[in-house]
């Protein structure tokens, strides 16, 4: 009886322990980490030299009056668009008008002078004739009558120069562009004539407009070597509430010597403006292509692991296992990262889930599409309510 009771007593721990273990060797190994893959954007890019600068304007003048006076209208409106030649002020012409007429005057005053000399040389040459007087009374009268001639050339010289000041009255645009606020109003005197006059007030040309940056001695020596034709180099422009490089130019111009102080050489882009938009003064980053197009695969940045010294991205292979493969990195372009080799276009790059990918292991993929961050987009503007790296001249010409 005491064996039975032994007996029983095992066979319902060993059911007992049947029944913990079942569970267990039911569940099995756990499945594999799902993660996301996709295959890499193959398209031509180029390679784009990113630079800092502000925009100037291809022409700025200081508008001052070339004679002095007072101020008797001003005929612009602040700020509006003026055409060369346009009149901005008018002065009072009437001391000039008055200077002009005593001109006149005096070369009338000099021809009457010119007549009687004309005309006693003509006597003296008819006495000498008839050896009435002598050929030195003869001489002098000639004398007298090119002194005469002389006069009327100076008043007349005289009467165009007061014939300018009275045209100086009205003081015109000498450029167009876009003009600012008067820093004079009528019935003011202001004095003119010099660069220490009074300045009335400022025009600057806008459309095209420049785009002045700095560019570091390595770069210019790349971009002259890598030049082959005569095309100009392209360039982006983004302002500062801005994330496309919308606006875009040639490099037309570089300065004639490397600053030997900081090693960089002064570069210039010309940039449409038709609508006036950009402002001279704004601060813009740019990018000037830095290389012609060529081949390349593309991923997620985030796709490019860190693995010591060398940068990795995992590919899952044919038995879904993951493969870290070391690559070389190009720049970014529209949010995706270049990778310039390293991978196969066929390969299936893991995006999403990496942290849950081990080398080795085996994952369980999900195919998706790499999507796009356009940062290059030609967007247009929203517009408010009212209220460092160079090339030479020729070198930049002759970029490919």
């Amino acid at each position: 009886m005491r064996l039975f009771k032994i007996m029983a007593v095992s066979v319902l721990i060993t059911g007992m322990l049947y029944g913990c273990s079942a569970p267990s060797e039911a569940q099995g190994t756990p499945p594999a980490p799902e993660v996301s893959v996709a295959t890499p954007i193959v398209e031509q890019v180029v390679d784009w030299d990113e630079f800092t600068g502000r925009f100037e304007a291809p022409q700025s003048v200081e508008v001052r009056a070339r004679v002095g006076g007072y101020i008797q209208a001003v005929h612009f409106r602040d700020g509006q668009y003026v055409r060369k030649g346009q009149l901005l002020f008018t002065l009072d012409p009437r001391p000039a008008q008055a200077a002009l007429a005593s001109a006149r005057a005096q070369a009338a005053q000099a021809e009457a002078q010119v007549a009687l000399a004309r005309s006693e040389l003509e006597r003296a040459e008819s006495l000498v004739a008839i050896q009435a007087i002598s050929q030195a009374e003869a001489d002098q009268k000639r004398a007298a009558l090119r002194t005469a001639e002389a006069s009327v050339a100076a008043a007349q010289a005289a009467v165009r120069s007061r014939q300018l000041d009275v045209e100086f009255t009205r003081v015109t645009a000498p450029i167009s562009g876009r003009v600012s606020d008067r820093r004079v109003d009528a019935g003011n005197l202001v004095g003119g004539g010099s660069s220490a006059a009074d300045v009335l007030t400022t025009i600057v040309a806008s459309s095209p407009i420049h785009f002045v940056f700095e560019a570091s001695e390595a770069v210019m020596l790349r971009y002259q070597r890598e030049a082959r034709d005569g095309t100009s180099a392209p360039i982006r422009i983004r302002l500062q509430d801005e994330t496309g490089f919308r606006w875009t130019g040639t490099v037309d111009f570089s300065d004639n010597v490397v600053d030997t102080a900081s090693g960089t050489i002064r570069l210039r882009a010309v940039v449409a403006n038709g609508d006036g938009f950009l402002k001279p003064g704004l601060f813009g980053q740019a990018r000037v292509a830095g290389a012609a197009p060529y081949q390349a695969l593309l991923v997620p940045d985030a796709a490019v692991a860190t693995d010591q010294s060398r940068r990795v991205v995992y590919v899952v292979d044919a038995e879904n296992k993951v493969v870290a493969r070391p690559v070389e990195l190009g720049p970014l372009s529209d949010g995706l990262r270049v990778i310039r080799s390293g991978i196969e276009p066929t390969d299936r790059v893991i995006v999403n889930g990496q942290l849950r990918a081990r080398p080795g292991q085996p994952v369980t993929p999900k195919v998706v599409e790499i999507e796009r961050t356009p940062t290059d987009a030609q967007a247009p503007v929203t517009r408010a309510p009212p209220a460092a790296t160079a090339t030479p001249a020729g070198a930049l010409s002759q970029r490919r």
